[in-house]
């Protein structure tokens, strides 16, 4: 039945997107399926309305961020949430759940395909909001720790394999010594690029771009976010405890495509994204105008260039 049905829903989504490539239809047809697969839940939601539902997951922490978690907050919310179950340290990005459990220790990407538990499980034009609520991360986490003289500008990069080919959407070390060398005076500069042992890993390695001790040396005004948890350890649970607590003071951002550019719009303010042409489905799908908005009410700026960075950079920050 289900099969049938997916065969279906890729007709509907051919009709009613005929300028999308023919494969790009399969994400289409499997947002339709996980829509209609909340039918089954009419009932326990909106009528007997007691805890039950179970939110299991450890594929792309872009995918937890973007679909996942707001759907597990929206049963939060309706008094619908039973458990929540995820990766290792998710316990602060699931702070509302009465029951969180730590079982996974590994990202495996391809749980993402077949992953009909939330109406909105993959890439689409258009997305469903009726079980969708923004966490308010910035509410939760905001301190009195994280405050500095002037405002934070925090620069989320990262060096990672993408889509099985080397780094594409990234700062190198050119770009950062214009950014921090041209807005040093204005903000508090933290980067944050986080090392393969300080969070969960799915499919993207990371590799070395040699920018931290550059950064120490050249411009000892940066703070890194490495540095933070080695300085705050006794005080913060794990990195992405740090992480929490450092973009809830944050209003100005710089992030790259992926789970780095989500994260980072989950705290409202303004968050440039670089995130190249010809690799995420984020563009065929005009995304950033749509569910990364969505996420805190954000001004979202998609960079398509590292030229287009520095261009929001002047007429934003």
């Amino acid at each position: 039945m289900q099969q049938l049905m997916l065969k279906f829903l890729y007709v509907v989504a051919s009709l009613r997107y005929p300028g999308i490539r023919r494969d790009l239809r399969y994400f289409v047809r499997d947002n339709y399926y996980a829509r209609l697969n909340q039918l089954r839940f009419i009932g326990a939601d909106y009528f007997t309305k007691k805890p039950y539902k179970v939110v299991d997951y450890h594929g792309e922490f872009d995918q937890e961020l973007r679909y996942v978690l707001p759907f597990a907050y929206w049963h939060h919310l309706n008094g619908t949430l039973k458990k929540t179950i995820s990766c290792t340290n998710t316990k602060e990005f699931y702070f509302f759940s009465e029951q969180h459990v730590e079982q996974y220790e590994k990202r495996v990407w391809q749980a993402g395909y077949g992953y009909y538990d939330v109406p909105n499980m993959t890439h689409s034009p258009t997305f469903s909001y009726t079980k969708f609520a923004q966490v308010p991360f910035k509410k939760q986490y905001k301190n009195d720790l994280f405050v500095y003289s002037k405002p934070i500008l925090l620069i989320a990069n990262k060096y990672n394999i993408e889509w099985d080919k080397p780094p594409i959407n990234f700062l190198g070390i050119a770009e950062l010594d214009r950014i921090i060398s041209t807005y040093k005076e204005k903000y508090q500069i933290i980067y944050n690029r986080p090392l393969s042992t300080q969070i969960v890993l799915d499919n993207s390695e990371i590799m070395d771009l040699n920018e931290h001790e550059w950064i120490r040396k050249q411009h000892p005004e940066v703070i890194l976010m490495h540095d933070l948890h080695e300085q705050h350890k006794g005080s913060v649970n794990n990195f992405n405890h740090l992480q929490l607590l450092v973009y809830a003071n944050t209003d100005r951002f710089i992030s790259m495509h992926g789970g780095t550019a989500a994260l980072a719009s989950y705290f409202g303010g303004i968050n440039i994204i670089l995130s190249h042409p010809g690799g995420g489905m984020e563009h065929h799908f005009n995304e950033y105008e749509t569910i990364f908005p969505s996420l805190s009410g954000a001004k979202i700026l998609h960079a398509k260039t590292k030229d287009d960075v520095f261009q929001y950079l002047s007429e934003h920050y």
